[in-house]
């Protein structure tokens, strides 16, 4: 198993990626709600390979898990009182990450998730934020057995979703900037 830095060269093995979990998770139980070229969309995805945002896992050259780690935030997360008062340079937010169903049950969930707080600490952020959308249960397990905390749970609206209830999770790694 590699995680790794997505290149440009990456970009239609990643589309593709997100294209056949996309249809791979129309028929399981706890689905992330994501739609074809709407989320993620096909300039979200070129975005964050040229910034150096989006990480893949391959396994035997095959891309089993993909995510994207930026400092961006749904305008939902000012709704709510976050443990850090950070600024948005201070902080990660992870999306999209997600694990093609022929790769389950390895951790790789895990894996992605805890390569996001090496990232974060090489690079000093101070807190790791993300969305989970409700009843997701596998999603909310791999970020509580990390050490996530849940925060709050809000309807927060997304162009794949609408307006839907998101459970906010938050990881702090300077546990002296409690707001």
């Amino acid at each position: 198993m590699q995680i790794r830095i997505a290149e440009k060269e990456d970009y239609i093995k990643v589309k593709e990626f997100y294209y056949s979990l996309t249809d791979a998770m129309q028929e399981a139980e706890f689905r992330p709600g994501w739609e074809k070229n709407i989320y993620p969309s096909q300039d979200f995805l070129k975005e964050s390979i040229e910034n150096d945002e989006l990480f893949l896992c391959e396994i035997e050259n095959a891309v089993a898990a993909c995510m994207i780690i930026n400092h961006k935030c749904n305008e939902g997360y000012q709704k709510i009182r976050w443990s850090a008062a950070v600024s948005d340079s201070q902080l990660y937010v992870i999306h999209a990450l997600g694990v093609h169903p022929d790769f389950s049950g390895r951790g790789i969930a895990k894996e992605m998730a805890r390569r996001a707080i090496r990232e974060a600490q090489i690079h000093e952020i101070r807190t790791i934020r993300l969305d989970v959308l409700e009843g997701n249960l596998p999603a909310e397990k791999v970020y509580t057995a990390l050490g996530f905390h849940y925060l709050d749970t809000i309807r927060m609206y997304y162009e794949d979703t609408g307006w839907t209830n998101f459970k906010l999770f938050e990881y702090l790694l300077s546990p002296e900037i409690t707001a």
